[in-house]
């Protein structure tokens, strides 16, 4: 038998549809409300910093949604992107059950990101629009976005986390080679930014404050438009392409995953991966287990609370029902800097409360030790994010070693770890450590979230 086996898609099985799980969902979510009045917002609420086209996907209920032939042109870069049967990695586990991974890292800019930025830089440009500002984390989204606005003549202005910042300076070098201009947050560049700054002038940064910091400058152009990489219904709707492809390569493989697995911070890879089997089981086909993994130090799906509160750290944004850690947990900095986000995707929340997921938390240094072992059998160096998702993918097998089960296991790989190095020579130094949050910090902030009656 072949130590390596790759699944391959002819062009012409690109998808030529996102899948939409809220068709499928026993329950809809619930809606999102504005902070001044407690109702469901509008269309017209979301204009300033949306462009029409993704806030009518935003709120769409059709299972399929048709994706423009421009962006299915981009896509061909890179897509369909492989899937592997890691032998190797199998062997090395000494463990029956079947390792499979769908590999994002081939994308130009490393990760799963450009499959909702091309689309994203797409609807904007056909509004007119000619500035984009965005906020990263680590960089793989702001790299994303920026690589997209230069395929469309868009201007990308990025707030990136400054722990992120300092930590990863090839992912900003990326980000410049695309045209974009990158700048550390919290900033001097906002009236938010300085007010953090004028509390604490080390701050570390944290998404949510990035994420205030662009959503403010968006308003204040007409020519303006914000972007968000994770988190919201559209863009886990552009990463469906991810599992609509790995479904026909387990096809092709003749196999179905029994587990599927992604790492979460925002909810979009995982939802990429997981949402395409996801309804076809709800829909009476072969159900699978789908096992979110976030990581210890900001755990929002596993010691968050499943209520309102706001996507940003200044209160910019409309609530959504999501799980929580509160808008102003700031997580430690850890390597793994597109994970450090406050909450968890509506949607992504909304199916652990339906039961349909699983979420799991582990600590950095256990996942990088996945990462390692993987990158000596598979010969892939994943990014600090995408090794959550191995480290869950190595605790099923192992649970398949103990229990003597042959079942499938498929994770997604979302990005390589090419930018990363740091982190690992941290690691290889000794030099990492588990990052603890501040459990007052925590309790603090989930005591601050806003008063949203039951009823709204």
């Amino acid at each position: 038998m072949s130590m390596q086996t790759k699944y391959l898609l002819e062009e012409n099985q690109m998808p030529r549809f996102w899948y939409n799980i809220q068709a499928d969902l026993p329950k809809p979510a619930p809606a999102v409300l504005h902070p001044g009045t407690l109702q469901p917002v509008g269309p017209d609420d979301l204009a300033p910093l949306f462009p029409m086209a993704l806030i009518m996907q935003e709120v769409s209920m059709e299972r399929e949604i048709e994706i423009p032939e421009p962006v299915r042109d981009v896509f061909r870069l890179w897509r369909p992107a492989p899937m592997f049967r890691a032998h190797r990695l199998e062997k090395a586990l000494g463990t029956p059950a079947k390792i499979y991974y769908k590999y994002e890292g081939v994308s130009p800019a490393g990760s799963h990101k450009p499959n909702t930025a091309v689309p994203q830089a797409f609807y904007n440009k056909e509004a007119g629009v000619k500035r984009i500002t965005t906020e990263t984390g680590a960089g793989q989204w702001g790299s994303s976005m920026a690589f997209a606005g230069s395929l469309f003549g868009l201007q990308v202005e990025v707030f990136q986390v400054r722990v992120s910042y300092d930590q990863k300076p090839y992912r900003r070098a990326l980000m410049e080679t695309y045209g974009a201009r990158c700048v550390a947050s919290p900033s001097n560049e906002t009236v938010y930014g300085r007010a953090v700054l004028a509390e604490n002038p080390n701050h570390p940064g944290s998404l949510g404050i990035a994420i205030s910091e662009a959503v403010e400058l968006a308003v204040q152009r007409d020519d303006t438009k914000y972007a968000l990489g994770s988190v919201l219904n559209h863009v886990l709707l552009h990463q469906t392409i991810i599992g609509q492809e790995a479904m026909e390569q387990m096809q092709m493989a003749d196999d179905w995953p029994d587990v599927v697995v992604g790492c979460c911070g925002g909810g979009s890879n995982f939802a990429g991966i997981a949402f395409p089997f996801m309804g076809h089981g709800l829909r009476g086909g072969k159900k699978s287990r789908f096992v979110a993994v976030e990581p210890a130090a900001c755990p929002s799906l596993t010691r968050g609370k499943y209520a309102y509160d706001f996507g940003d750290t200044g209160r910019m944004t409309p609530l959504t029902k999501m799980h929580t850690l509160g808008s102003q947990f700031t997580p430690p900095g850890f390597h793994a800097g597109g994970l450090r986000y406050h909450g968890m995707s509506p949607l992504v929340s909304h199916c652990k409360e339906l039961g349909l997921i699983e979420a799991v938390a582990y600590n950095q240094v256990e996942c990088f030790e996945a990462a390692v072992l993987f990158a000596r059998n598979e010969g892939i160096v994943p990014a600090p994010e995408s090794s959550h998702a191995i480290r869950g993918a190595v605790v099923e097998a192992l649970r398949c070693k103990r229990e003597g089960k042959s079942e499938t296991i498929l994770f997604n790989l979302s990005g390589h770890g090419h930018f990363d190095m740091m982190a690992y020579q941290k690691y290889f130094a000794g030099e990492m450590s588990d990052a603890l949050y501040d459990e007052a910090e925590l309790a603090k902030s989930l005591a601050g979230l806003p008063n949203v009656p039951e009823t709204a």
